[in-house]
């Protein structure tokens, strides 16, 4: 009696010492001390890029002002060739003016002196005097003369006119060059300072598209630290989760059984590459660290259920319809080959069942490695990494797609 006491005393300090000792998870669990390093990285990194950022506005706001100036300017240089111009082409029709003046002047003095010098008797042609020779008497005689003297008369102010008139083209000429030489200089000078604004925009931007390059780079180096932290950091919550989810499975009762071979067969061959089931992993991985939510029926992006997540794994790494389908007891006895328990590799498929045949397969998984697998649990868990045997009613071979 006290043998058989002492072996239950035994068994029992046994069973509870199994029930403290932790399961060591699968997945590397990153230390506390790695995650703050990790945080004051990312910390020195983002006062980096927000100085850079504040550098990097005070640029931008010098450019915007440096660049109203410029565009001030540009219209100001605008205004001044138009005003240029304008005085052009005065001075060009003054020129033109003052020519024609001076031709009328030259003009007149060629007419004139030809009727001075016909009206000078001994000097004149025969058609000059005509009128004089063929007077009827002295009275028409007189009128001719006094015709004659009152034409020279009047081309005599004919050209006085035209000499006032040349002296006044002149002057517009004179006046008209001088604006445009003074437009000319104004035109120079805004030119000048448009140069300068132009210059000083130009310069700056060179310096905003320099502060831009660092800041992004600065940027760069941020996100790649905050990978780090929130890799570090899913990691750990993982690892936690899978010790847990160990823990429990090593001290439940029964649940590392697996149901006995009853000769079922799957496919003969296998449609995936090694490369395809990495793919498949990959996608879970990513929906389990996303935190998506459990769902029945959900096939995902945002939610899913476990053959929902299973298909839309593989869906993703290239199998489609007709070749691909949410399956449960198909997949297993149909579309996926057999592989041994112990020689599964990641991206196998798992299935449970509740009494051990096909028709009751009520739960898939995806083989993680080292006993664990990706899955969509339950609408309490939602998706998780965990071991297999955390689950009851494992089939005795897995699949492989």
């Amino acid at each position: 009696m006290r043998h058989k006491r002492a072996i239950a005393i035994f068994a029992a300090i046994t069973f509870s010492t199994l029930v403290i000792v932790p399961v060591e998870a699968a997945t590397k669990k990153p230390t506390i001390e790695e995650i703050n390093a990790a945080k004051k990285v990312e910390a020195a990194k983002k006062a980096a890029a927000d100085a850079q950022a504040k550098a990097l506005n005070k640029a931008k706001d010098s450019l915007r002002t440096l660049t109203t100036k410029a565009n001030a300017a540009q219209a100001k240089y605008n205004a001044a060739l138009a005003e240029l111009k304008k005085a052009t082409q005065i001075a060009n029709a003054a020129a033109e003016h003052a020519k024609a003046a001076a031709a009328a002047v030259e003009e007149a003095h060629r007419k004139i002196g030809k009727l001075a010098a016909n009206a000078y008797i001994m000097g004149g042609s025969f058609s000059d005097i005509q009128p004089l020779l063929s007077a009827n008497g002295p009275q028409d005689l007189i009128d001719e003369l006094s015709t004659l003297s009152k034409v020279g008369a009047s081309n005599a102010q004919a050209l006085e006119r035209f000499k006032a008139a040349e002296v006044i083209a002149k002057e517009a000429k004179l006046a008209a060059e001088k604006a445009k030489a003074a437009q000319q200089v104004a035109t120079d000078k805004v030119a000048a300072a448009k140069k300068v604004a132009d210059d000083a925009r130009a310069a700056q931007a060179k310096e905003v598209a320099k502060l831009q390059a660092v800041q992004d780079k600065l940027m760069k180096d941020l996100l790649a630290a905050r990978k780090v932290r929130t890799t570090l950091e899913e990691q750990r919550q993982l690892a936690l989760l899978e010790e847990q989810n160990a823990n429990v499975a090593a001290t439940t009762i029964d649940q590392k059984k697996i149901w006995p071979d009853r000769g079922f067969k799957g496919a003969k061959t296998i449609r995936t590459t090694p490369a395809q089931r990495a793919v498949a992993v990959a996608y879970a991985i990513k929906q389990v660290q996303a935190g998506k939510p459990y769902v029945w029926g959900a096939e995902g992006p945002n939610s899913f259920d476990c053959s929902g997540l299973v298909y839309a794994a593989y869906k993703a790494a290239g199998l489609s319809w007709p070749n691909w389908d949410r399956l449960n007891a198909a997949l297993y006895s149909v579309s996926t080959y057999h592989v041994k328990l112990t020689e599964m590799q990641p991206g196998d498929l798992l299935f449970y069942s509740y009494n051990g045949s096909i028709a009751a397969i009520h739960h898939i998984a995806i083989y993680a490695g080292n006993n664990m697998v990706w899955e969509a649990r339950n609408k309490r868990v939602g998706l998780v990494k965990s071991n297999m045997y955390s689950m009851p009613g494992l089939m005795p071979f897995a699949g492989r797609v």
